[in-house]
């Protein structure tokens, strides 16, 4: 069993993020003729902190056989919440992968030699708030997804084939 942690704690000062503004002309009726809306980069007045930690589990049931893990938690920290700058952390909080390989197996057809692999990865990704240009901020929903493949190693070439599938 292998075990892996970190923590982490980021202050910055002069942090680069964007404010957000609407410049706007009203008419006779008091509702809005021309609206233009914009962004624009500045360094933020207040000191912007981060923080997170991680950690990984591999376990190794027997040469062939593994089973890992990992999950990590990432925080944004905003001294000043009516601080106009966007940060842009662009971080889900939560996170988490499962995994199950395998290598060296025995095929029951042919030479019988230790030549194939597998693994299969499951995924978890909390949702959270992406921040790009206005045109690509938005919302990421929670998602999850399972990825799998399998190989077949050719000594006598020196290669592995490999067969795999995302977001299964």
């Amino acid at each position: 069993l292998y075990v892996d942690g970190s923590y982490y704690y980021s202050s910055y000062t002069d942090f680069i993020g964007f404010n957000i503004g609407i410049d706007a002309e009203f008419g006779t009726n008091g509702l809005p003729t021309d609206i233009q809306v914009y962004r624009y980069s500045a360094n933020s007045k207040n000191e912007v902190k981060t923080q997170g930690f991680a950690i990984g589990l591999n376990y190794y049931v027997n040469d062939k056989i593994g089973i890992s893990g990992n999950y990590s938690w990432n925080q944004l920290l905003k001294s000043d919440p009516d601080d106009p700058i966007i940060p842009a952390f662009n971080t889900p909080e939560h996170k988490f992968n499962l995994s199950f390989t395998g290598r060296n197996m025995k095929s029951s057809l042919g030479s019988g030699k230790n030549t194939w692999g597998y693994g299969v990865n499951y995924k978890w990704v909390q949702g959270f708030l992406f921040e790009g240009s206005p045109q690509f901020t938005g919302f990421v929903p929670t998602y999850d997804l399972v990825d799998a493949q399998v190989n077949y190693q050719v000594k006598s070439i020196r290669t592995t084939f490999k067969l795999g599938a995302s977001n299964l």
